[in-house]
């Protein structure tokens, strides 16, 4: 599965190379004044004409949006399409944009991949719509995230502001205090697998999301980003403390050899032999469905901090809904995406279990009290948003990070089956990203 979603990832990476090919050779709109305005008038005029707008998303909770939406607009016609998640639904999509046929008027585009398809100018800019004045309703990290050179690229439809969720049974029958440090999160894990060899403070077999959004969280900035000008540094302060840190906890086997989303892991999340997952908010409902035996032993709590005292956070997945700019109908589709991402929709969606981005709902009151009756009626909310609120806005990942990510396995991912070390590992990570960048065109530093 690992090598064929690399081939898919490279392939994405292929064509944007293509597409930034084009933009270097003249092909883009830099000399214009600024994305074409559409004016509120415009978008009901068109909501009054009516037409179809297709969306690309795997979302579950957008079918009840698009129910609601088409109640409130009779006139509108919505066609969601599931094209897969990750590496599937980004090939497809460049696909379809390379091919110049079969484009949807909205697509879902994870933050880390965001990047890649605004600086090949693949995205229409939403500041014509008036987008910008969205920029305060929105926590920190999301809205950084769909910006670029300028232009506001989609709008945050989710965020994954990261929190630890811990296994309360396990830790009051070993007697193991809730880590506020991620030092005390390491004497925590060795607490444990001394207490019971066969549980483990967590699993980890080397994932990229988690890996940057610990750096983010411990103040690393490895990615700068100006337009075509990158540049990749893994060895600042923040990098050298995740590694450290990381690194013991590699070394004294105290966490757990098992992938994330797997059966064995589900078991041992179930079972209490994997105690604590740092994540984003969005886990409560993996955790209802898929950890059912478990209801009642789990709780929330704040990401462990690099420096105590700290409150530092950082996001972990989350995705946007964007405009193809080869796509139709666009004051249509934006109507969608911000009915969807700022506007009725939000509610609807975080009824079906979606964790918002919206600062107003993330510091509702009614939003924050909500029991959680599978975390023994604990008021989780009241975490999340603290962490949401929490997040450094400066982080950026590459216009690449599709393809650095599918290279994960293959460079850090080696610190977690050798005698290889995380600061090695990342090194490694570094010096290909870097090769891989100069070769595409970008102009690539370290």
């Amino acid at each position: 599965m690992r090598g064929k979603t690399g081939r898919l990832l490279r392939g994405i990476a292929l064509l944007s190379s293509l597409a930034l090919g084009a933009t270097a050779c003249g092909g883009s709109d830099d000399g214009d004044s600024g994305p074409k305005a559409v004016s509120q008038s415009d978008i009901d005029a068109a909501l009054k004409k009516g037409g179809t707008v297709t969306v690309w998303a795997w979302e579950p909770t957008l079918k009840q949006v698009v129910t609601d939406f088409e109640k409130a607009n009779p006139k509108v016609k919505i066609n969601l399409v599931n094209p897969g998640t990750g590496a599937e639904a980004y090939t497809a999509l460049s696909n379809a944009i390379s091919a110049k046929k079969g484009v949807p008027d909205v697509a879902q585009i994870e933050y880390y991949a965001l990047g890649q398809y605004a600086l090949t100018k693949e995205l229409t800019d939403l500041k014509g719509f008036g987008a910008d004045k969205l920029a305060n309703d929105y926590s920190p990290g999301p809205w950084n995230a769909v910006q670029s050179g300028g232009g506001i690229y989609g709008l945050p439809m989710d965020s994954g502001p990261m929190a630890l969720f811990y296994n309360k049974k396990v830790f009051d029958k070993y007697k193991i205090a809730v880590p506020t440090t991620w030092d005390q999160y390491v004497e925590a894990a060795r607490k444990l697998h001394k207490a019971n060899p066969k549980a483990y403070i967590t699993s980890d077999m080397g994932d990229p999301g988690m890996t940057t959004s610990l750096l983010w969280q411990a103040g690393s900035r490895p990615y700068k980003v100006d337009g075509t000008k990158v540049k990749i540094d893994f060895s600042d302060a923040g990098a050298a403390k995740y590694t450290s840190t990381w690194q013991k906890l590699l070394d004294d086997k105290l966490v757990a050899p098992i992938p994330g989303w797997t059966d064995a892991w589900y078991k041992g999340l179930g079972d209490g032999t994997i105690a604590t997952l740092a994540t984003g908010a969005w886990m409560p409902a993996n955790f209802t469905s898929g950890v059912k035996n478990a209801s009642g032993d789990w709780r929330a709590a704040p990401l462990p901090q690099w420096t105590a005292g700290d409150k530092a956070s950082a996001e972990n997945g989350g995705s946007s809904l964007v405009l193809p700019e080869a796509g139709k109908n666009e004051a249509l589709a934006y109507a969608f995406v911000e009915y969807a991402n700022a506007g009725k929709g939000v509610q609807a969606r975080i009824k079906g279990g979606a964790f918002p981005a919206t600062t107003a709902d993330l510091n509702d009151k009614a939003f924050q009290d909500t029991k959680f009756p599978y975390f023994g009626g604990q008021e989780a909310n009241k975490v999340f948003a603290e962490s949401a609120a929490n997040v450094a806005d400066d982080w950026s990942y590459l216009p690449y990070q599709v393809y650095a990510n599918s290279i994960f396995n293959d460079t850090v991912g080696k610190a977690y089956v050798s005698g290889t070390k995380l600061n090695n590992g990342l090194k490694t990570w570094q010096d290909a990203s870097v090769k891989y960048g100069n070769e595409q065109g970008f102009t690539v530093e370290k």
